[in-house]
């Protein structure tokens, strides 16, 4: 594995590429070359797992700085699609290479490595000192988060591109097998396994005693944490590879069929659909969400803004490339990756580009937050961590 330190990572080729396309690079620039005094990292806030939180709303617990740039770059493996997580200062992030890799968030330097049997596209998710995540053999892995050493597997009876979700001692996932998992926390013994109609792709949502998860069968279910009955499936339309977000009592998430839903989990019934006016494209990104505001990117290129209690439209942000990468949100910026390379920053109220960072390589993996830092992967494997610039 090599580090390297800033400005690595910065494609200057790219970059004079790309520019005559985005409109927002004279601010990068300006913001790399002039940059001026932010505030202190934040102390608060790790970034634990996918969407950083149990109801995977996408925003980061603390803030950032003004101004971002580039603190190190490490190049781990083959590819990068899982989305980084982090805890107590140690970055933990799968790779193509079939490997788990642990990295000082302070310096890009590898903690350890640990082998998993096949590709990993899942984000590991960390509780209480272990990580958690599936491999596309259908391994599901528990390691001990400051050794590195393996703690046990199961085996799933399809692939794992799902994301754990943990609640006391109990750790749940989906796998391509069609099934929703429920495991014991402690030695992974099954407790419970329910059977879909479908792959199940995203991460399952924890809302008071239930876990929310939807699939390519088309439906959101409500299952309850206890024995794994149903309390609920809500018709979503069409097929679903992406996470629903939840806040309060509604959940949000974009399906195949072009369509965003918000769905009142306290009635089981959709409250509301949005459907751009023209443009008829997947969502394949999952959102965030706060009480103001749900961003969602598309592969129709724009990332779309919408009121939460109505569905209408707030604004949208037309970019070069479709984008399945999911946003988080900061304070009043947005942060969405895009298919050919390029880090976006939106302002969260306007979506007016204020800032971008062009890596060279796509982005599929998602962006986390955590003590003042961003970090995220690229599929030519490698892991940027942007930040407050040295004094």
């Amino acid at each position: 594995m090599q580090v390297d330190k800033e400005p690595a990572g910065f494609p200057i080729q790219s970059v004079l590429t790309h520019m005559k396309a985005h409109r927002g690079f004279s601010v990068f620039v300006f913001s790399l070359v002039f940059l001026q005094s932010s505030p202190a990292l934040s102390a608060e806030g790790d970034w634990p797992s996918f969407r950083g939180n149990d109801r995977l709303t996408g925003v980061a617990p603390g803030g950032l700085p003004d101004h971002l740039v580039t603190l190190w770059t490490a190049e781990i493996g083959e590819g990068i699609e899982s989305t980084a997580t982090v805890y107590n200062g140690t970055v933990f992030v799968g790779g193509l290479d079939s490997l788990l890799y642990a990295l000082s968030l302070e310096s890009g330097e590898e903690v350890w490595k640990y082998k998993a049997r096949d590709e990993i596209k899942s984000s590991p998710t960390i509780f209480d000192g272990s990580v958690y995540f599936g491999d596309e053999s259908g391994i599901f892995h528990v390691v001990d988060a400051q050794a590195g050493k393996g703690i046990w597997t199961f085996e799933a009876g399809g692939g794992i591109t799902s994301s754990a979700s943990v609640v006391e001692d109990r750790v749940l996932f989906g796998s391509y097998d069609q099934f929703l998992y429920c495991l014991s926390r402690d030695k992974g013994n099954l407790i419970w396994k329910l059977e879909t109609e479908g792959y199940i792709h995203g991460t399952p949502a924890l809302v008071d005693t239930v876990a929310l998860i939807a699939g390519c069968d088309g439906l959101l279910r409500s299952v309850r944490l206890t024995d794994g009955s149903e309390r609920n499936q809500i018709p979503l339309g069409d097929y679903v590879g992406a996470s629903a977000a939840v806040v309060g009592q509604k959940a949000f998430v974009g399906t195949f069929g072009s369509q965003v839903l918000c769905v009142d989990l306290a009635s089981g019934k959709v409250s509301w659909r949005y459907k751009h006016e023209k443009q008829r494209f997947p969502f394949y990104a999952s959102p965030a969400v706060t009480t103001e505001i749900v961003v969602v990117p598309g592969r129709d290129k724009m990332v779309h803004a919408l009121n939460p209690d109505t569905g209408k439209s707030l604004w949208t942000y037309r970019d070069q490339s479709r984008l399945d990468s999911s946003p988080v949100i900061a304070d009043g910026r947005i942060f969405v990756a895009t298919m050919d390379g390029v880090l976006l920053e939106l302002d969260k109220r306007t979506g007016n580009l204020v800032w971008e960072f062009v890596a060279g390589s796509s982005f599929v993996a998602s962006p986390s937050v955590a003590k003042g830092r961003l970090l995220i992967g690229t599929t030519d494997g490698f892991l940027y961590c942007f930040g407050k610039k040295p004094q």
